[in-house]
Formats: C-alpha cells, sequence, structure tokens
C-alpha cells in the first residue's frame, strides 16, 4: 500500500477507527485532516458523518454496537443544513447517536456575528430625537461576499426588539378595514412619526392569529391614516374570511402594531436594519456593553434535515445534549404571513359565492397553506430520538417531524425562545391540497405514528407569530404527548388535529396526558390548553393539569376562551379527569362518540400534582 492511500484513508478515518471502537470526535479547535480521535478530533459535523457513513459502508467491525459522535462544547456555526440520509441510518443494534461530549455544550449555530459597533455621534436620518446620541451602529454582515436579510438579533444570547410601536397591552386600533379596495384605515397617531412605506410593517391581530403585512404605502389624512399593502399578502389578507379583522367587536376593533421603521426605534433594546446604508441600529439595555457584546443575527433557516422516504427511511439516528440555535425564516419580509391556525400560513384562501366542498356541503370558503420550516426537519425517518437538546432563539419553528415517520421520541428538551411552533408534528396539509379535505393516505406509511413526546418544557414558543402553540400536531396517529411543561405562549398549548372534518382520516388513538399547561393565551383567543379538530377516535385526553389563562386586553372577545376546547369534527375523543380552577369548557361542531367525565376543580390532587415534568426532568426549567 503507498503511503498517498494510506494518507488518503488516514483522511477519513477509515484506518484510524477500525483499531478502535466507533466513536468519532468532532471539535470546533479541530482539523478534517485528524482521525476523528478524542486527543485528534474532526473539525466539521459534515465530516464525522461522513467517516461514519464510511464505515457502515464498508461493513467494519468495529460499527457492530454502534456509532458515536461525540461533539465537543462550542460553536459549530452551520453554512449549509447538516444532512443525513438513508446511507446514515443504523439498526436497534447498531444506532448512530450523536452526543454532546460529557458536560460540554456544543452548540450548532446558523447565526452570523455582528462586529464592529461604534456609538453613532452625528444624528441618524429618522431616529426620535429621544434616542439621538443613545444608539450604536454597526456594518450589517456578509455572508460570501453578499448582504442578506434578517427578522431577529440577539445580544449576549437575550432576543432585542425590532423598532415598533407600542410593546405593552395598550395596541392601537382599525378604524376601518375596506375590502373592496383593499385598505385599512388607522389613527394617525399610532404611526409613531412614520411618514413613508419604506420597510415598514403591520403586525395585525385577528382573533386566534397576527398576521405580517408589508406596508405598500402611507397616507395621512388629517387624524386617519390610510394603508395599503403589498402583494401577495393584500390579496390574500382581504380576501380569506377566517380568521379576519373585526371592526367595531365585542371588545372594539382588532388591534396592531406597526414595526421596522427607524422613527420607532425609541427604547432600549430595540433595532432597526436599514437595508438601503447596511446598517444595524442598536439602543443597548442597560449594562449592555457593546465593544465586548456578541451580537448574533441568524442566516440560515434549517440546522439540521434528516431527508429519508417510505422505501428508504433513515433509521436508528439519535441526537444527546445538543443544542440548535439562530435560526432565520425570510418569507414574512418576502410575501408577508397570513396565517390561517398554529402557524400554518395561507398560500390562498377566499370565500365561496355557493357554498359546499367535496367534503362539507355547508363549507362557505377554501383554503390552501404552507408550513412555517424547523430548525430541524424530519421525514422518512424512523426510531429517533432527541434527548436532553435544546431548541433555542429561532426565527420558526423548533423541531419538525413531517411526514413518513414512526416510532421516535422527543425526551427531555428544552423549546424556548421560538418565533412559530415549539413541536411540529405530522402532517397537516400540503400545498396543493385544500385544507379542509381529509387526510387519509392510501400508503399509510406517510402518516407518523407512535409518536413519545415525554417530559420536554415549552417555553416564550411563539413569541412573533402570536398565533403559535407549544405542541402543534397534526394528523398523527397513536402518539403519546405526556408529562411535558407548557407556559408563555400566545395561543394554544397543545393543538391536535386538523381538517374541521367528521369525517374518517388518518388520527386515532393518540394519548394527550399529565401535561402541565399554564399561563397559555398571552395574546389571542379562541383558545384552549388542549384543543382538538376533526375525527380521531380512540383519542385520550387524561389527567393534565390546565391552569393560568393569559388576559391580553386587546382580545377580540375576553370570554371566548377555555381549558379544553374540542373544535369542528372532533370525534372519538375521551376527555376525562383533567386538572382545572373551574369547568370551562367547549365543544363547538363537533362529531359523535366524545366522552366528558371528571373534569375541573373536583379532580384528585394527586392527579394535579403528578401533571408535568417528572422528578429527572424537574432541572429543565432551572
Amino acid at each position: 500500500m503507498t503511503y498517498k492511500i494510506i494518507a488518503g484513508l488516514l483522511a477519513f478515518g477509515i484506518l484510524a477507527t477500525h483499531a478502535v471502537a466507533a466513536d468519532i470526535w468532532v471539535a470546533p479547535t479541530g482539523s478534517d485532516r485528524n482521525p476523528g480521535t478524542a486527543d485528534k478530533p474532526l473539525a466539521t459535523l459534515n465530516m464525522a458523518l461522513r467517516q461514519a457513513r464510511d464505515l457502515r459502508r464498508l461493513r467494519d467491525a468495529s460499527v457492530a454496537n454502534g456509532v458515536h459522535i461525540w461533539v465537543k462544547g462550542g460553536e459549530y456555526r452551520l453554512a449549509e443544513p447538516w444532512l443525513f440520509r438513508p446511507e446514515d441510518a443504523g439498526t436497534a443494534t447498531s444506532p448512530t447517536i450523536i452526543e454532546a461530549a460529557p458536560g460540554e455544550q456544543p452548540v450548532l449555530s446558523g447565526g452570523v456575528a455582528v462586529t464592529g459597533w461604534k456609538k453613532a455621534t452625528a444624528a441618524v436620518p429618522g431616529l426620535p430625537k429621544a434616542a439621538q446620541g443613545q444608539v450604536w451602529v454597526a456594518d450589517a454582515p456578509l455572508l460570501a461576499g453578499r448582504s442578506f436579510d434578517f427578522r431577529q438579533l440577539w445580544v449576549n444570547g437575550r432576543k432585542a426588539t425590532r423598532a415598533r410601536t407600542a410593546t405593552d397591552d395598550n395596541l392601537p386600533r382599525l378604524l376601518r378595514w375596506d375590502t373592496d379596495q383593499r385598505e385599512a384605515w388607522i389613527p394617525a397617531a399610532a404611526l409613531g412619526g412614520v411618514m413613508r412605506a419604506g420597510q415598514l410593517e403591520m403586525v395585525l391581530h385577528q382573533m386566534w392569529a397576527v398576521n405580517v403585512l408589508r406596508v405598500k404605502s402611507v397616507d395621512v389624512q388629517g387624524k386617519e391614516a390610510r394603508v395599503t399593502f403589498h402583494e401577495p399578502e393584500s390579496r390574500v389578507q382581504f380576501e380569506h374570511p377566517w380568521p379576519r379583522p373585526i371592526i367595531d367587536g365585542k371588545n372594539g376593533s382588532s388591534a396592531f402594531y406597526l414595526a421596522s421603521a427607524p422613527e420607532l426605534l425609541d427604547q432600549p433594546g430595540e433595532w432597526y436594519y436599514d437595508q438601503a446604508r447596511r446598517q444595524v441600529l442598536y439602543w443597548p439595555r442597560p449594562g449592555e456593553t457593546m465593544s465586548s457584546a456578541q451580537v448574533t443575527v441568524p442566516a440560515l433557516e434549517t440546522l439540521v434535515q434528516v431527508a429519508g422516504s417510505l422505501d428508504a427511511p433513515v433509521s436508528h439516528v439519535q441526537f444527546k445534549g445538543l443544542t440548535f440555535a439562530y435560526t432565520t425564516w425570510l418569507r414574512p419580509s418576502e410575501q408577508g404571513h397570513v396565517p390561517l391556525q398554529a402557524g400554518m400560513y395561507l398560500l390562498d384562501g377566499y370565500s365561496l359565492a355557493k357554498p359546499g366542498t367535496p367534503d362539507k356541503a355547508g363549507l362557505e370558503n377554501q383554503a390552501w397553506i404552507g408550513r412555517p420550516p424547523g430548525a430541524v426537519q424530519l421525514s422518512g425517518a424512523d426510531h429517533t430520538r432527541f434527548e436532553r437538546c435544546r431548541f433555542a432563539h429561532l426565527g420558526a419553528a423548533g423541531l419538525d417531524y413531517q411526514q413518513g415517520t414512526h416510532d421516535d421520541a422527543i425526551v427531555g428538551c428544552t423549546f424556548r425562545d421560538v418565533a412559530v411552533n415549539g413541536l411540529q408534528l405530522g402532517k397537516f396539509s400540503d400545498p396543493g391540497i385544500e385544507t379542509h379535505l381529509p387526510y387519509n393516505p392510501k400508503d399509510e406509511r406517510e402518516i407518523c405514528t407512535g409518536e413519545l413526546v415525554e417530559n420536554n418544557l415549552f417555553t416564550d414558543c411563539g413569541n412573533e407569530d402570536w398565533g403559535a402553540c407549544g405542541i402543534a400536531a397534526g394528523y398523527v396517529r397513536q402518539t403519546t404527548i405526556r408529562h411535558n411543561e407548557i407556559s408563555q405562549v400566545p395561543y394554544t398549548g397543545i393543538s391536535l388535529g386538523w381538517g374541521w372534518t367528521k369525517t374518517a382520516n388518518a388520527m386515532q388513538g393518540n394519548r394527550v396526558t399529565q401535561n402541565y399547561i399554564h399561563h397559555y393565551a398571552q395574546h389571542t383567543y379562541d383558545v384552549a390548553g388542549v384543543y382538538t379538530l376533526s375525527a380521531q377516535p380512540g383519542t385520550v385526553i387524561s389527567e393534565n393539569r390546565i391552569d393560568e389563562i393569559g388576559r391580553a386586553a386587546y382580545v377580540h372577545d375576553p370570554e371566548h376562551w377555555f381549558y379544553l376546547y374540542l373544535d369542528e369534527g372532533s370525534s372519538g375523543i375521551t376527555v376525562q379527569d383533567n386538572w382545572c380552577p373551574a369547568e370551562k369548557f367547549l365543544a363547538n361542531a363537533n362529531g359523535p362518540n366524545n366522552v366528558w367525565k371528571n373534569n375541573g376543580p373536583m379532580v384528585a390532587e394527586a392527579i394535579k400534582q403528578a401533571a408535568g415534568l417528572e422528578a429527572a426532568y424537574q432541572d429543565l426549567r432551572r
């Protein structure tokens, strides 16, 4: 064997790992020319996975008990999603485990640093008087030599606020909403000094969702202002019926705020990205020193993608102790964001002149939806596991099991500071399928089945999309969601089901049990701690503890909130032994065979206390 061949094999770790157990080590200070041992680790996650793939391809004896990729502490800034293919699959006796090195905290990051901060000494165009002399400025970072957009900014791991109008409950309200002319009328005072559209956005509260509408024009007429919006969101926003803006409702008209204009940067902790000048402006919070602060903006939408197929799945891959952080999602900046429900956004939607669809004779509208991306996405996978992982500082969803998955487990993970849903699980509706039609595929392998979501902490999820949930589960089957704690979410804690249909579909035999859901509905109503849709026979909702509803001043109907809520088409569901401080429940347009038994403050104290994180996972709260 020549020297060149030996050197080439060593570069891929083949000879080095043949003589030892199938342990592969990675460190930010390593080198991909190293053999991947503990004292000579690799530098990149891609090379570690390639080495593992080669061991399996060559049927190396060292993989008999599995492949263990040990990830040392530090930040791994990714330029592309870390992709797992069918060739990376393990087996029950030989799994592939990607795990944090003992006592260390590796972070897989989609972020880019913003450096070179200087205090603005001259007057900054557009800034209000209060901000002049307070703001620091930095050039926006480049990515591959090019500028890029971003919607989030974190300072020392703490999320800053995009420059906006009112940040408390005192939100302004719509004056008029003209569907024919596709324009909104608002108080001129609500503009906060903004006189031109520029990069301005309106975030509009609508019943159980909020929309992000890019402003096309602003026309001040006395004490009122006429506002129009860009396409395509203008068309979708003014044509779709649900949810819709409210004018002169039970609690007044729909609330809104404006964001992304220099005139709105008026208090510490706010920032603005001036795209034309390619500058980032930030007013530091007390205690922040910009000369040494770590400032991060997101550039990558998805960090990890597990991409198998029904016939060639990615099986028996486990992730342990990893942190997934700093992702972006630019669709709201490029096409607006008009959600239907639970973060699923409308691609199209409109009222029907003559009601009726193939599944529902009285349905008066149709809609087609898209799905927010996850920081980690899986399809065509089974027997995967996420254990003691952290999902944080994310611009869309956290973890997303999309389709064709089964017998997976999410255990002991933390979801915190997530812009949309913490966890998305199962099929909702594909973009080309009308969203009220039941999903019932001929090949049942498509259905997400037998999933376990256990002892996880979800908090501060949906902090940008106020219609998002801690857990959003669509068409799932025989899936168990138990002993999780969910708090500080804007809408529902756990949403289970999709389709608004009594027709038999893919769902059945799910269990939502022993979860602790509190401080939910922080921004929207028509809501519950646990909410269901559509027929799902054999599903059980039991022994959950639900408490502490939010009290936002601007919700459309202050009394339209619930602890438990079976919504349209919900059928075959048993709701039993759930503790909540009052019997405030709703069953709306349900199908047959639902059973309600012993729910409310009379439920045994032992059931109440047993809900939520079990003893071994209480440390997640710290």
